[in-house]
């Protein structure tokens, strides 16, 4: 018997584990699906562009047809280790902004405003700048955490065409920011990461290692979770394949499920909670009818504008064994400490409908098309444009009544019924032509790759977006949190209708964040980890 369970030990998972932990008396099983994080690739930062082949380290998801973008299947990994995505993604660390939560607040997810989620933001974070700050700082400090878990620090490493792209969103009239998680999140520069010492902190390295050493804490890996046991309106435990056989661990006080908003809303289903209706369909007993349930799915969708380099310093030549022995022979320095993704930024298009900035840039000094998997000759760049706040939902459904069958996916791009998702792609693309039309990449242009021309339409750009872009692995929403009936969690994340079952993950965001993810996700552990302590 434990305490709790906690099933997935992704960055909510990882946090959950450790925070719960923290109190002797209280037993606490981790389970996960996939293996240990021993790989070097995940601890070498630059590892990251050879995790994205290694399915063994990855759900490696595709969508269902999307009928916006030419009927393509869109490919969403997913972490499937110890770390979950925090442990194969770009270690950008950025939060959204005030707005964002207070937001969420004013929509019934009652204390996740700004001033309440700040301090569970602080709480995680150790800013490596904040050992540098200035007693005086106190804007700084009134925004960051220093002595947290999760390191965040500035890049070892960036590529003459990172500083390029920097100074050509200066020319384009963006402010430089070297803070995008400061006071004010608009304009470019570089990304502050979650790395220590030039190696990747992941949610397992910042929260899981400290606490592995601990007697009440058991982590299981491999573990596949078939179903949540529950008896009379209640989760009393959980129910996992291992070695071709069914085990079943008991929860006394609650079952924690952080699978994050593809697996936690299929694993949910498949307990018998979730649509009566689609649950029926596949001969799945009914414990609690939430329509809700997989809907509200939303994700950052994303366009690449790729341009040839006519000096050979792109990141496209550097082998992968060369970067490694670098790495590992010089203490962690040089590209290998790169997360590929240097530079960035935040800006507010004319369509903007506020004052939060709407489209999001990664900038990569290489070559990136089709998530990297396809592999181009000669030396370029990438940027990376996405719309912050799609309008357009999609569903997470059950292909399967099997619980190794992935869910069915679907993304429902660029669908509202008001088309402002495309217009607001359409502004990608244009404003990334624009970037590197910027003197700034004079020394660099070469031939554009994608789009073909630097002169094409409106119309053209639109067939362009349709044929290539691609998600920038944001999804949430799934599993959303509210008080009204289409809502799956109330604001303590307690799943509605059913005792001693919460959901902690990004599946209960109710919208995006303006940004990246997984510092959100943390922040959303932390915060519950307290929720759970007192109850």
């Amino acid at each position: 018997m434990y305490d709790y369970i906690i099933i997935g030990a992704g960055s909510a998972g990882c946090v959950l584990a450790s925070r719960l932990s923290e109190d002797p008396a209280v037993r606490v099983l981790l389970l996960e699906a996939g293996p240990r994080d021993w790989h070097p690739f995940i601890h070498m930062p630059a590892g990251l562009a050879k995790l994205v082949g290694m399915k063994s380290l990855n759900w490696d998801y595709d969508t269902a047809a999307e009928p916006q973008l030419n009927g393509r299947r869109l490919w969403w990994p997913r972490g499937k280790v110890l770390g979950g995505s925090s442990s194969i993604n770009a270690m950008c660390y950025i939060r959204g902004v005030p707005a964002d939560y207070d937001g969420w607040a004013a929509n019934g997810a009652d204390g996740w405003d700004w001033a309440s989620v700040l301090p569970y933001f602080k709480r995680s974070e150790g800013n490596a700048r904040a050992l540098r700050q200035a007693r005086d700082a106190r804007e700084f400090h009134a925004l960051h955490g220093g002595d947290g878990p999760l390191s965040v620090s500035d890049l070892r490493h960036t590529n003459p065409l990172s500083s390029a792209f920097v100074e050509a969103g200066r020319q384009l009239g963006l402010a430089r920011n070297d803070d995008f998680n400061g006071a004010v999140q608009d304009g470019v520069g570089f990304y502050q990461v979650t790395q220590k010492d030039g190696a990747r902190c992941s949610a397992a390295v910042a929260y899981l290692d400290p606490a592995k050493p601990r007697p009440n804490l058991t982590i299981v890996t491999r573990a596949l979770v078939r179903r949540i046991v529950l008896d009379k309106g209640r989760a009393v435990g959980v129910a996992w394949a291992r070695r071709g056989r069914e085990v079943v661990a008991r929860a006394g006080r609650e079952v924690l499920l952080c699978g994050g908003a593809i697996n936690s809303p299929q694993l949910l289903m498949l307990s018998g909670i979730g649509p009566a209706e689609d649950l029926r369909r596949h001969g799945i007993a009914v414990h609690a009818d939430l329509p809700g349930v997989g809907a509200n799915l939303l994700d950052h969708l994303d366009i690449c504008t790729l341009q040839h380099s006519t000096q050979r310093i792109s990141y496209d030549r550097v082998g992968d064994l060369k970067i490694a022995w670098g790495y590992y022979l010089r203490g962690r320095s040089g590209p290998g400490t790169s997360n590929i993704a240097e530079a960035g930024g935040f800006y507010r298009s004319p369509l903007a409908p506020d004052a939060r900035a709407d489209i999001q840039f990664h900038f990569v000094p290489a070559m990136l098309d089709d998530h990297g998997r396809n592999r181009l000759p000669g030396d370029g760049y990438t940027l990376h444009a996405c719309f912050l706040r799609p309008r357009s939902r999609g569903r997470i459904g059950l292909a399967s009544a099997h619980p190794r069958a992935p869910a069915r996916i679907e993304a429902n791009y660029l669908s509202d019924a008001e088309g402002f998702d495309l217009r607001m792609m359409l502004e990608c693309a244009k404003v990334s032509r624009e970037l590197f039309a910027q003197k700034a990449f004079d020394p660099y242009r070469g031939a554009p790759i994608f789009p073909p021309r630097s002169d094409l339409s409106d119309g053209e750009l639109v067939e362009f977006i349709r044929a290539k872009a691609e998600s920038v692995y944001h999804p949430v929403g799934s599993c959303r949190m509210g008080g009204d009936e289409t809502s799956v969690v109330d604001p303590q994340l307690r799943v509605h209708g059913i005792d001693g079952l919460r959901v902690v993950d990004a599946s209960v965001m109710p919208t995006l964040p303006g940004g990246n993810t997984n510092a959100p996700t943390i922040m959303i552990a932390e915060r519950a980890a307290d929720l759970i302590k007192a109850a």
